[in-house]
């Protein structure tokens, strides 16, 4: 079952890192948008060892080669290849049977693009249209929300503080099921996918995750996966 808007909305907030973003909330966008491929770029990311791979985000992050970037630098507003230019001239620009279709949205932060949420559809697969662009809207903006909410002083100042205890001591603080439900928790799943997958009650997680909150001395999933898996997710 593909997820919801206000699923994706809620595990985007959750997110305690880039990294968690790339391998596990961006499968959940594609499965959203019934997309074939998926992805969250940023642009401070280390650069890639492969040269065919360094070839392709060239091309694909130009501005002058790829209407859709341009469309994307000009006006930070997300768009399908359908907006920019003619099926045609999109197969010479991007030949690969799998980005037949493409949607991309920019991620924003203090006014600029610091990344971009994308997916892709196959030719035999229907193209984007605009309530897709829609909802992609919204994700976007949720994404850029995140990034400026982790990125602010107060946070960098938070995870730098060197009276706050490193990650393995805090785990000393939980049970091994508590651990594991942490483990799920920092991979987006909700209070009923761990229950069901962990064989026991929603309430029970609830309960759970309210004493791992007093243990750790933290008010959101989100600060309690960055305490507890920082390390180890980065």
């Amino acid at each position: 079952m593909a997820s919801s808007l206000g699923f994706l909305f809620e595990t985007i907030r959750q997110t305690p890192s880039k990294s968690v973003l790339r391998l596990h909330i961006a499968p959940k966008i594609g499965e959203y948008f019934a997309a074939k491929r998926s992805a969250i770029f940023f642009f401070d990311q280390k650069r890639f060892s492969d040269r065919n791979l360094q070839k392709i985000l060239k091309i694909a992050l130009s501005t002058e080669l790829n209407p859709v970037a341009r469309y994307l630098a000009e006006r930070h507003a997300p768009v399908h290849e359908g907006l920019v230019t003619t099926p045609k001239t999109w197969k010479l620009i991007c030949p690969r049977p799998d980005h037949w279709h493409v949607m991309a949205g920019p991620i924003i932060n203090q006014g600029q693009i610091v990344g971009t949420v994308g997916c892709t559809r196959e030719q035999t697969m229907s193209a984007f249209n605009s309530e897709n662009l829609v909802d992609l809207s919204a994700i976007y903006l949720h994404l850029s929300t995140w990034v400026a909410t982790m990125e602010a002083p107060g946070i960098i100042l938070q995870h730098q503080s060197l009276n706050t205890p490193s990650p393995e001591k805090l785990r000393q603080y939980l049970t091994p099921r508590e651990l594991q439900i942490a483990e799920l928790v920092a991979l987006g799943q909700t209070n009923a996918e761990i229950g069901h997958q962990l064989w026991i009650t929603e309430n029970s997680v609830k309960q759970a995750l309210k004493r791992m909150f007093r243990k750790l001395e933290v008010s959101s999933r989100a600060e309690m996966v960055a305490k507890l898996l920082d390390k180890r997710l980065h």
